[in-house]
């Protein structure tokens, strides 16, 4: 019985093998090289599309962390304006976070409204404070000009940076002196910065609105102790635990201060890029369309063009389920060199963007200057395995045909 299923084995096969080998005059091969080309082309593009998705939603997600963090903590009710009423610096949930396995940085901030006043031009904005525990990674990396400067707990530094488009509209430069005015009460004062250097994130609501400068500053104008601070920034790991980890943080800090991670904070960026996803689910459900219409054309016309064979083998003993097989053998060789060539294609599209920044975009309207690339293992096994099973289903479909092919029919009109 072994031998015999073995026999069919090879058979199969060996049948499947001839049906789509480059014989010549075998006219199933041209539809066999469409088909293959048509999965390679949907599998890269699909392969594509994702990781620009992913890696867009990615670069975006950094950089508006990258101003506030992932969870802010701030006096309750206080979230939604830049003049917070201050809290003690000392927490007792500090160490507690601090020492959380998915908590990667704490740091303290405080934040003031005020204008940036030059002999030609006026431009409101907002100083945020930063003290010794500021985390410089993500402006330092987009630092244009000049440097950042250092905050130390004792002393104080009337260095700032300031960004691109603060830049350009005030006609300010590194090393400029620049005047800002804060209201104080009944009062309005003035204090002389120095432009240490010049950043640009792309993200034209925070660069217009942001100049980073010492926490010592805003607690002299507010008259606050030595030791109080606007709030603290929480920094995850991983984004994908924002949500479950704003909750853990509620928790800790207490009755009267309050956590907002980024999403609340910045709702309608992140409502933008949800609905990125749709785009691209429109964009996947075409491709599956296309290429599946062509590998169903394909096989049938393999089946079709096979009458006389499906016939002969059928009067041979040949059940439906063994010369089904033969064609599904075809499917899978179809389906396995289409997906080589397209991660092939797509990882080299992929790689070579993301080395070279071949393809270029405009900054003030997609925030990046760049497509970028978010080449993630597991999405690329997940294409590849949805392609793989919508393939077999597909292929199901046009081999049910066997089985209404009629022996005596065929052989007789053949």
């Amino acid at each position: 019985m072994q031998s015999k299923g073995f026999f069919h084995l090879n058979t199969e096969f060996f049948l499947a093998n001839r049906l789509v080998s480059r014989s010549k005059g075998n006219f199933s091969w041209t539809f066999v090289v469409i088909a293959i080309t048509s999965i390679a082309l949907g599998l890269a593009i699909m392969f594509i599309a994702v990781a620009i998705l992913t890696g867009f939603k990615k670069e975006i997600r950094e950089k508006v962390v990258g101003f506030s963090g992932h969870i802010q903590i701030t006096r309750f009710a206080e979230n939604a304006g830049y003049e917070p009423q201050p809290i003690d610096e000392k927490q007792d949930f500090y160490y507690t976070l601090k020492n959380t396995p998915e908590i990667s940085h704490i740091q303290a901030f405080a934040t003031k409204a005020g204008i940036i006043k030059t002999r030609e031009h006026i431009q409101g904005v907002i100083l945020k404070g930063i003290g010794p525990d500021f985390n410089w990674d993500f402006f330092r990396d987009r630092i244009m000009e000049g440097r950042v400067f250092r905050v130390t707990s004792t002393g104080r530094t009337d260095e700032v940076i300031i960004s691109r488009k603060i830049s350009n509209l005030l006609d300010l430069h590194v090393n400029d002196d620049m005047r800002m005015y804060f209201i104080a009460g009944n009062t309005t004062l003035g204090r002389k910065f120095t432009i240490a250097g010049i950043y640009d994130t792309g993200l034209e609501e925070f660069d217009k609105l942001y100049v980073i400068g010492d926490i010592h500053h805003i607690r002299k104008l507010n008259n606050w102790k030595e030791d109080q601070v606007g709030g603290f920034e929480v920094f995850l790991k991983k984004f994908e635990d924002t949500d479950r980890m704003g909750v853990f943080v509620y928790h800790q800090i207490g009755f009267n201060l309050d956590a907002s991670t980024i999403k609340m904070l910045n709702q309608q960026i992140f409502d933008w890029l949800d609905l990125q996803d749709i785009n691209v689910l429109i964009i996947l459900i075409l491709i599956i369309l296309v290429s599946s219409t062509t590998i169903i054309s394909t096989l049938l016309i393999l089946i079709l063009e096979r009458t006389t064979m499906i016939g002969i083998l059928k009067a041979l003993g040949m059940p439906n389920r063994g010369i089904r097989n033969v064609f599904l053998y075809n499917a899978f060789y179809i389906v396995g060199w289409g997906m080589l060539w397209g991660n092939l294609f797509a990882t080299t599209i992929c790689l070579f963007q993301k080395k070279y920044s071949l393809v270029t975009l405009s900054q003030e309207t997609y925030y990046v200057s760049v497509i970028p690339i978010n080449l993630d293992l597991w999405n690329i096994i997940f294409i590849n395995i949805g392609t793989l099973v919508i393939c077999y289903l597909i292929f199901i479909i046009p081999s049910l045909v066997i089985s209404r092919v009629t022996p005596v029919k065929v052989i007789r009109f053949s």
